[in-house]
């Protein structure tokens, strides 16, 4: 595969994804109905594969891989945290307070994650700070 394909399909299931997560937050903390669909627990976890898929093809392709390159190795430690943001936020958190700080986490998370893609940077958006 191509790395520009590869690379778009990576971005659209990044933008997927967090759209879908941003969705199924909204409905489950303001306890919607729809939150318990069956497709809110299917259709992540199958974009969530293609991103994993095409990140690691774009790795392989790339020759970048965590812990050999800084900026990789803090995108996926960061993915951890984001995940385990967005289990408290969605499932674990035990009162509405938890699950809304999990919540903002989770999502500070993934907007860190992003910059630090964009700016192939450990630092993310604070490497755009003036020195």
């Amino acid at each position: 595969m191509s790395y520009l394909f590869l690379k778009a399909l990576h971005v659209g299931c990044v933008v997927v994804s967090g759209s879908l997560f941003v969705v199924r937050a909204w409905l489950t903390l303001g306890r919607h109905s729809a939150a318990a669909w069956r497709v809110w627990r299917i259709l992540p976890h199958g974009v969530d594969t293609l991103l994993l898929g095409s990140a690691i093809g774009l790795a392989v392709l790339t020759r970048q891989y965590p812990l050999v390159h800084a900026w990789l190795t803090v995108k996926l430690l960061v993915l951890v945290a984001y995940v385990v943001f967005g289990s408290i936020a969605l499932k674990r958190g035990r009162t509405p307070t938890q699950r809304r700080l999990a919540l903002v986490a989770a999502l500070l998370s993934f907007a860190f994650m992003v910059s630090v893609a964009l700016t192939h940077s450990p630092w993310g958006w604070w490497a755009l700070l003036p020195q």
